[in-house]
């Protein structure tokens, strides 16, 4: 039987909102929205989220909180769920990489990787 947590994707969109960035400021705004996919044969809920969110300097920080955008979803089997959240970078481009954690419905906790995704302003990198 294969692990749980390898039967749920996380896939991530991002874009850069111009509008509310300022390079002047050193202020640059993203979007990211993710899809979180759940193709196991159980149902999840997803509990809390852990960040880690690095600028172009090398700067770190972390972001721990439940849920997900005040919410903490159930996901049934073959069901997605998708949500829309931001982050501000002192830089043209940063990355997020961090993990979910969610309980099967036998209370099992589970632990899924959000794969490392990079925001960056439009042309920016080649």
């Amino acid at each position: 039987m294969n692990n749980i947590s390898d039967q749920i994707s996380v896939s991530v969109a991002t874009a850069f909102l111009p509008e509310h960035s300022s390079e002047k400021e050193h202020q640059f705004v993203f979007t990211y929205t993710i899809t979180i996919t759940n193709n196991s044969d159980t149902t999840v809920k997803l509990l809390s989220r852990y960040w880690l969110i690095t600028d172009a300097n090398g700067d770190t920080s972390t972001v721990v909180g439940e849920g997900v955008v005040g919410e903490q979803p159930i996901i049934e089997p073959n069901n997605s769920y998708t949500y829309s959240s931001g982050s501000v970078f002192k830089t043209p481009v940063g990355t997020m990489q961090g993990h979910y954690q969610m309980l099967d419905n036998n209370n099992t906790p589970i632990k899924v990787d959000i794969p490392v995704f990079r925001l960056s302003t439009p042309n920016i990198l080649n």
